[in-house]
C-alpha cells in the first residue's frame, strides 16, 4: 500500500505505524517514548501527526497509529507544533534537568513559562520504559508508583531490590539519562544495590552482571553463557563455517 506525507507518496506494509514509514524515509518526527524493542508505548504525546483533509482531519499519536491505503499525513502543521511545544514545555516543567528534552525545546522554539515551578533536579519524563523494559525481563525489579505530580519510578518499598539483577536495560532504554549507574571493570551499582561483572570466559571483557548472565542463560537455556555478545557472535559465525565450510 501507499500513504502521503506532507504531499509526497511512500510504501508502506500492513501492520506498520505512521512513525515507522516516517523514519523509514527520513521524516523528523520527535519522540522520547519509543523504542524500538519496546513499540507501542504512547505516552510521551511528542510524535503527535495530524492524518485526513478539511473538517475530518485530527491530531494522532503516529508511535501508535496504524497505516492504511492512502492515509494522507502531515506532520508540521501549526496545530500539531502548537501542540508539540505545549507537551515539550509540560515535559521541561517535569524534568528540567533532562538534556534531550532542553534540546528539543531548543530545536522547536518553545518559549520559556515561568508561571508553574519546574521540578528541581528531576530528569524523568515518566515515559514508563524501564519499568515495561524490567517486566519483560520477568524480574519485575521497579515499577511507576504513586499518582499525579508525584508519580515516578522506584523498587518496591524504595528499598533496594532484591529481585534486580542489575542488567541494566532500565538504564539502557531510558531517553533522558535518569536512572544512575556506576560501573567499573568489577563491579556495577544500581538501583541501591552493588553487583560482581560477570567477564567473558574468550576475551576477559566485563559484559554483564553475574545476576543478569545467569538469569539470561536460564530464560534462553543459551549454551554459550559466559560470552560476551561480540565473542558469542563470533562463536555463531565460526560454528556456521564449520557446518557449510565457509
Amino acid at each position: 500500500m501507499e500513504i502521503r506525507i506532507n504531499g509526497t507518496s511512500y510504501p508502506a506494509e500492513a501492520g506498520e505505524f505512521v512513525l515507522n514509514v516516517a523514519r523509514r524515509n527520513l521524516i523528523p518526527i520527535p519522540t522520547l517514548c519509543h523504542h524500538d524493542g519496546l513499540p507501542e508505548q504512547g505516552c510521551c504525546r511528542l510524535c503527535l501527526v495530524e492524518i485526513g483533509e478539511g473538517s475530518r482531519s485530527r491530531i494522532v499519536t503516529a508511535c501508535v497509529y496504524p497505516v492504511s491505503e492512502g492515509l494522507e499525513v502531515r506532520t508540521d502543521t501549526e496545530e500539531v507544533a502548537a501542540i508539540r511545544r505545549q507537551n515539550l514545555a509540560l515535559l521541561r516543567l517535569r524534568a528540567p534537568e533532562a538534556e534531550r528534552v532542553r534540546q528539543l525545546c531548543a530545536y522547536y522554539h518553545v518559549p520559556e513559562d515561568s508561571r508553574f515551578e519546574a521540578m528541581s533536579g528531576e530528569r524523568c519524563v515518566m515515559c514508563g520504559l524501564c519499568a515495561r523494559a524490567c517486566a519483560v525481563l520477568g524480574t519485575g525489579a521497579i515499577s511507576t508508583v504513586n499518582r499525579g505530580v508525584i508519580k515516578k519510578v522506584a523498587p518496591p518499598y524504595e528499598e533496594a531490590p532484591v529481585s534486580c539483577i542489575g542488567c541494566g536495560s532500565c538504564a539502557e532504554v531510558c531517553p533522558t539519562k535518569a536512572i544512575p549507574v556506576e560501573q567499573t571493570r568489577e563491579t556495577r551499582e544500581i538501583w541501591g544495590r552493588t553487583f560482581k561483572m560477570a567477564k567473558c570466559s574468550r576475551c576477559g571483557e566485563p559484559y554483564t552482571t553475574e545476576e543478569a548472565a545467569r538469569h539470561a542463560a536460564g530464560i534462553a537455556g543459551l549454551d554459550d553463557a559466559g560470552f560476551c555478545p561480540d565473542c558469542r557472535s563470533r562463536r555463531v559465525g565460526e560454528v556456521m563455517r564449520g557446518v557449510y565450510g565457509r
